[in-house]
């Protein structure tokens, strides 16, 4: 699986990267300028990303942004529905406002709340039917801190 990582956050950029990382190749960005020129890149070579894991508030473009020109760009290319790229939209943000702009309208896979815990990431990553290498890896829970985590 090939991953792109667009956070601006370091310490979030890790946490996605560790937990990502056994699942396929990952690559990372800080801003949504960067993710959209990394998506359209990986797609002009022929290797496009699976899955892209990005901020809805980042700096020079934030997520939604970032979201709408990706998805126009697949458009061009013909590539709608099933064919898109799996887009998770992550923010500290819980807001409704937050969750109507960033996934029902602007096309998202699916919407994490921060903190991100792995083996919840994991199970998102399931839910939208991606597989990785990594396929079997499982990690312990951290039972005391599930509740920090929410998925839509």
């Amino acid at each position: 699986m090939k991953i792109l990582i667009a956070e601006d956050d370091s310490a979030s950029r890790l946490i996605l990267q560790i937990s990502l990382s056994p699942l396929g190749e990952t690559h990372t960005v800080v801003n949504g300028k960067e993710a959209v020129e990394a998506f359209k890149m990986a797609l002009f070579t022929g290797r496009p990303f699976d899955l892209i894991c990005l901020d809805v508030m980042m700096p020079e473009m934030d997520g939604r942004e970032a979201l709408r020109q990706i998805r126009q760009v697949e458009k061009e290319f013909g590539l709608e529905g099933s064919a898109e790229t799996r887009i998770i939209m992550t923010t500290a943000l819980d807001d409704p406002k937050t969750v109507v702009d960033s996934f029902y309208r602007g096309g998202a896979t699916s919407y994490l709340v921060k903190p991100i815990r792995k083996n919840s990431l994991l199970e998102e990553l399931a839910k939208i039917g991606l597989r990785g290498k990594g396929e079997g890896i499982r990690f312990e829970r951290d039972p005391g801190h599930e509740e920090g985590f929410d998925h839509r």
